[in-house]
């Protein structure tokens, strides 16, 4: 039954984005900071690596975890149910191009930005705070944000350029993805061994960093800000790019990336193969 298949597609979606969040944390943690902390604060990762745990203790790594970890089932499930219903939209045959596959993958990245954007926006601002006295639990920078500025300009800041963000690389996710998995299954047939599952997820991984940077930078700085920003968002985007460059130059735009990259290869390996044996273990048990 359709109904069955997609509940299938929810839980495996929300084991898998559990999966996610306890296996790239740390580097994430590392990632925001790199984009967001005050010019001079840290010299590189390894500098941010080294001094988060030495101020703050190892699990300041996991600052800002409760948000994705209470919003990651949300989030997965519909990234992953909108990425199936996307290609069905895109295609009414079960084996799409990887042309079709980008714009799904696309598509399924509009639909999540939805529920992305808010479990990011309380991530960043939990991430950029740095152990003082006067750091904030997450229920408080929530009851914050939304009695000084409301639903959108406070809980749903930054949502444009989420967006903008998980288009292409939702796109670049899966369209990597589909590619390494298909390669091996002309090797290996259907039903590929775990370890092939794991280097497609990364191959997904990686596009997916590559494909949302300087993106990514520009989001985590307009979420961190005290005051929403103002004007139409390709505006404050453009703006905000200017600043990063006349800050640090061209650089600047890809603060992180390093991190990211690196976090994306256990990360996406994990989410990926969580999602795969899941709902393959779930249409065993179902049927559907």
């Amino acid at each position: 039954m359709p109904y069955i298949s997609t509940v299938n597609d929810l839980v495996a979606g929300s084991v898998a984005g559990a999966a996610q969040v306890l296996v790239g944390q740390p580097l994430d943690t590392v990632k925001t900071r790199a984009q967001i902390a005050p010019k001079g604060m840290f010299k590189g990762p390894m500098d941010i690596l080294a001094q988060t745990v030495r101020k703050e203790g190892f699990f300041a790594l996991y600052k800002g975890m409760a948000s994705p970890l209470l919003g990651i089932a949300g989030v997965n499930s519909l990234l992953f149910a909108s990425y199936v219903y996307s290609k069905r939209i895109v295609s009414p045959f079960p084996q799409l191009s990887l042309k079709e596959i980008a714009i799904a993958g696309g598509m399924a990245g509009a639909a999540n930005a939805i529920l992305a954007s808010p479990v990011e926006m309380f991530k960043v601002r939990m991430q950029g705070q740095y152990g003082a006295a006067t750091d904030k639990r997450l229920r408080d920078v929530a009851r914050e944000m939304w009695k000084d500025w409301g639903f959108r300009k406070g809980v749903m800041r930054g949502y444009w350029v989420t967006v903008a963000r998980e288009i292409p690389a939702y796109a670049g996710f899966y369209t990597a993805f589909e590619f390494s998995k298909r390669k091996f299954q002309s090797v290996y047939g259907d039903q590929l061994p775990v370890w092939a599952l794991l280097t497609s997820g990364s191959t997904g991984g990686i596009a997916y960093w590559l494909s949302s940077y300087p993106l990514d930078v520009i989001k985590s700085r307009v979420q961190l800000r005290q005051v929403p920003p103002t004007g139409k968002p390709w505006q404050y985007m453009n703006n905000e790019i200017r600043m990063i460059i006349s800050e640090s130059g061209m650089t600047g735009l890809f603060r992180g990336l390093s991190p990211s990259l690196l976090r994306s290869i256990p990360a996406a390996a994990s989410t990926f193969a969580a999602f795969e044996l899941t709902r393959e273990f779930l249409k065993e048990s179902t049927g559907a």
